[in-house]
C-alpha cells in the first residue's frame, strides 16, 4: 500500500446510524462485564492496603484513557469499518491485517463472546437452582442459548441491536448504582472499614498478577474503533472513547470503594468470588439482603449480555472489512442493505463462538481437542488448572489478544511516519506524542508478558487458529484478490 494512498481507501464504510451515546454504551457494555462483580477479592489480596488497590484501579482507568486518546487519533485518520485491520494492514500489509482479523475471528473475539456466555450460563444455574449433579451442563445449555440469541438480535440490524445495548447498559449502571449507594450509605465508617494489620500477607503475584486482572477487567474500550464508520459523524469517536472510559473508572472505583466499606478491609480481600451478593446481603433492608444472590445473579447475567452483544456488534465489523479485500472470506463482505448489518459475518462468527463454547465446556469437547493435539505431536492441555469455561478461554486467548495490541500501538508510530501528510482530525501533539503512544505499548508488553506466564501451555488453544491463518492468507494471495478489485456486496 503506497504512501500516496488515501486514508480513506480500503473496507467499505458503515452506515452511520450510532450516536456518541450508543458508541459510549457499547463501549461500557464491552468493558464492564463480570470481573468487577468475581476478580474483586483477588485484586485486593494482592496488594497490602486499600490505597494501593484503589490506586491501581485508578492507574487501570489512567491507562485506558491513554489507549483511548491513541486510538482516537487512529480512528478519526482512518475512519473505516475495521479498526485495527485497516491501522495494521496500513503500516505493515496485508499479511499482518489478515492475521489480525482472522485471529479476531477465531481466537480473540470469538472467544471473549464465549467467556462472557460461560458466565450468563453459570450464574444462570445459581439464580434458576439447577441441580449441583447438572449444572455444568445447564450452564453450558444457557451459555449456547445466550449466544444464539444475541446473534439473532444482530442479524436484525444495527437499529435493533444498538437498542438492546442501550437497556443492558442501563439495566447494568442501575444494578452497580445499588451496589454503591448500599457499600456508601450503609457501610462502615471509613477509619473501621480501612483499618488493617500490619503485615497482611499478599496473594502469589502480587503488584503484576493485580494489575494484570485490572487491565483485563477495562479491556474492551479499544472495540469501539471497529465502528467507527457507523457513527453518524466519524469525529465524535474521541468524544465517545474519553467519555466512556472516564465514566468507567469513576464506577470502578465507586464500587471497590463500596465493597471496602461495607466489608471492611480484612474481610473484603478475603475469598468472596461473590462479593457483591455480600455489600448486598449485610445491608438488612428486606427483600434486598434476602434477594441478594438472586439480585447480584441477575445483574452478573445483564452485564454478560450486554458485553456479548457489544462483542458480537463490533465484531461483525472487522470480518466485514475482512471479508471485503481477501477472496478467501468475501462471504463475510457481504451487508444486508435495509438492516444495516453484515449477516453472514455475525452468523460465522456466532458457530465459531458456540465450538469454542462445546470445546472447552463439554467432556467431549476437552477430549476431542487433546486428540487433535497429540495427533500433530502437542501435548494435551492441563485443563484443569483453569478452573473452567470462562477462565480456560481466558487464559488460552488473551496472549494473542496481546500481540495485536502492541502492534497497533507500533503501527501507532509507522503510520505517522508513513502518512505524515495526511489530516488527522484528533492529533497527539508534543509531550503527549510520542509519550502516550510509548506508555501503551509498555502497557500492551507487560500485557503479553503476564499472559504469556499465566497461560503457559493452556495459550495453545489461541496459537494453534492463529496459525492456521498462514495457510489461509496464503490461499487468498494466490487467488490473485487485491482490495479493489472485490469491493463489499451489499444483500
Amino acid at each position: 500500500m503506497s504512501t500516496t494512498e488515501p486514508a480513506n481507501s480500503g473496507p467499505p464504510t458503515g452506515h452511520g446510524r450510532l450516536g456518541v451515546w450508543d458508541t459510549v454504551a457499547i463501549i461500557i457494555g464491552i468493558v464492564i462485564g463480570s470481573s468487577i462483580f468475581t476478580t474483586a477479592w483477588v485484586i485486593f489480596s494482592a496488594v497490602s492496603t486499600p490505597w494501593e488497590a484503589l490506586g491501581l484501579w485508578l492507574a487501570g482507568g489512567v491507562l485506558s484513557l491513554v489507549g483511548a486518546l491513541c486510538y482516537a487519533e487512529l480512528a478519526n485518520t482512518y475512519p473505516k469499518a475495521g479498526g485495527d485491520y485497516v491501522y495494521l494492514t496500513r503500516a505493515f500489509g496485508r499479511p499482518v491485517g489478515f492475521l489480525f482479523g482472522w485471529a479476531q475471528l477465531v481466537v480473540i473475539l470469538s472467544g471473549s463472546t464465549g467467556a462472557m456466555a460461560f458466565i450468563f450460563g453459570d450464574y444462570a444455574a445459581v439464580l434458576f437452582d439447577a441441580p449441583e449433579a447438572t449444572k455444568t451442563a445447564f450452564a453450558v445449555e444457557m451459555a449456547l442459548g445466550a449466544v444464539i440469541a444475541i446473534s439473532a438480535l444482530n442479524f436484525l440490524g444495527v437499529v435493533l441491536s444498538k437498542s438492546l445495548q442501550d437497556v443492558l447498559v442501563i439495566l447494568k449502571l442501575a444494578g452497580l448504582a445499588l451496589v454503591i449507594v448500599v457499600g456508601l450509605v450503609w457501610g462502615k465508617s471509613p477509619g473501621d472499614a480501612f483499618a488493617a494489620p500490619a503485615n497482611l500477607p499478599v496473594a502469589a503475584g502480587g503488584f503484576g498478577l493485580a494489575m494484570i486482572l485490572i487491565l483485563y477487567a477495562y479491556g474492551g474500550w479499544n472495540d469501539a474503533a471497529f465502528i467507527a464508520s457507523d457513527l453518524k459523524n466519524p469525529r465524535t469517536i474521541t468524544k465517545a472513547l474519553v467519555m466512556a472510559t472516564v465514566g468507567i473508572t469513576v464506577v470502578y472505583l465507586l464500587v471497590n470503594l463500596a465493597y471496602i466499606l461495607s466489608l471492611g478491609w480484612v474481610e473484603a480481600r478475603g475469598f468472596n468470588p461473590t462479593i457483591a451478593t455480600k455489600v448486598l446481603g449485610n445491608v438488612g433492608i428486606e427483600g434486598i439482603s434476602e434477594y441478594a444472590p438472586k439480585i447480584v445473579s441477575v445483574l452478573i447475567m445483564v452485564s454478560a449480555l450486554g458485553a456479548m452483544n457489544g462483542l458480537i456488534f463490533t465484531g461483525s465489523r472487522v470480518y466485514a472489512a475482512l471479508g471485503s479485500e481477501h477472496r478467501v472470506f468475501s462471504v463475510l463482505g457481504q451487508w444486508n442493505k435495509s438492516l444495516g448489518a453484515p449477516v453472514y459475518a455475525i452468523g460465522v462468527q456466532a458457530l465459531i463462538t458456540l465450538f469454542m463454547i462445546l470445546q472447552v465446556g463439554t467432556e467431549k469437547g476437552r477430549e476431542l481437542t487433546d486428540q487433535a493435539l497429540n495427533a500433530v505431536g502437542i501435548p494435551s492441555i492441563p485443563w484443569n488448572d483453569y478452573f473452567g469455561g470462562f477462565s480456560t478461554l481466558f487464559a488460552g486467548t488473551a496472549p494473542v489478544f496481546w500481540i495485536f495490541f502492541l502492534l497497533t500501538g507500533i503501527a501507532f508510530f509507522v503510520l505517522r511516519r508513513k502518512d505524515a501528510n495526511i489530516e488527522r482530525p484528533f492529533k497527539l501533539s508534543m509531550p503527549w506524542y510520542p509519550l502516550l503512544p510509548l506508555i501503551f505499548c509498555g502497557m500492551c508488553i507487560f500485557g503479553l508478558y503476564s499472559a504469556l506466564t499465566y497461560a503457559k501451555w493452556i495459550s495453545m488453544i489461541g496459537f494453534v487458529p492463529l496459525a492456521l491463518g498462514v495457510p489461509l492468507y496464503l490461499l487468498s494471495a494466490t487467488q490473485g484478490q487485491d482490495a479493489a478489485a472485490h469491493p463489499s456486496q451489499e444483500s
